[in-house]
């Protein structure tokens, strides 16, 4: 199955939506936010609304400043699957759980198309009103304005060639 028009995509090899593009957002006054309606019937037929919103990592499985992540709840299921297959006593597997699998928060968007971030993911992440909504394929990035902001002049700045080999020939 595959619907056009650029807000999502559903592809059986895949295995799951694609989520792309990028909203601004505000949260309310109860630290909700309101899901985008280009994205609300596709979560509904995904995941009945279930989602899971954590804190995002880097490459180095630090916490990424001003970032959440959140996924549908059969997309998260598919990552505790695969992070409980990592071995124990792998230093960075047990800090990836600690901190990915324990800021886990299950939270269900309402009739409207909100969802309630939670206190603490708020406050580790610095969301205060306004914030963007950004699409991952599978997952959404939640960032703070000023985190993305500054996150992407860094990435216009460049200088940064980590992981440029293991793209080998991709092209656009």
């Amino acid at each position: 199955m595959v619907k056009s028009g650029g807000k999502w995509l559903f592809l059986e090899n895949f295995g799951g939506f694609l989520f792309r593009g990028i909203s601004s957002i505000n949260l309310d006054d109860k630290g909700r936010l309101a899901i985008p309606t280009r994205y609300r019937e596709e979560l509904q037929d995904c995941c009945d609304r279930q989602m899971v919103v954590t804190v995002a990592v880097n490459e180095q499985c630090v916490g990424e400043h001003g970032c959440l992540w959140l996924y549908p709840l059969p997309e998260w299921e598919k990552l505790e699957l695969t992070i409980s297959k990592l071995p124990t006593l792998n230093k960075m597997a047990g800090k990836l759980r600690r901190f990915v699998i324990g800021n886990a928060s299950e939270c269900e968007m309402d009739g409207q198309g909100r969802l309630l971030l939670p206190e603490k993911l708020r406050k580790f992440s610095q969301m205060d009103k306004k914030i963007f909504l950004v699409g991952q394929l599978n997952k959404f990035e939640i960032w703070n304005d000023d985190a993305w902001i500054a996150k992407e002049q860094q990435w216009l700045d460049g200088g940064d060639n980590d992981g440029l080999e293991e793209l080998g020939t991709l092209s656009f």
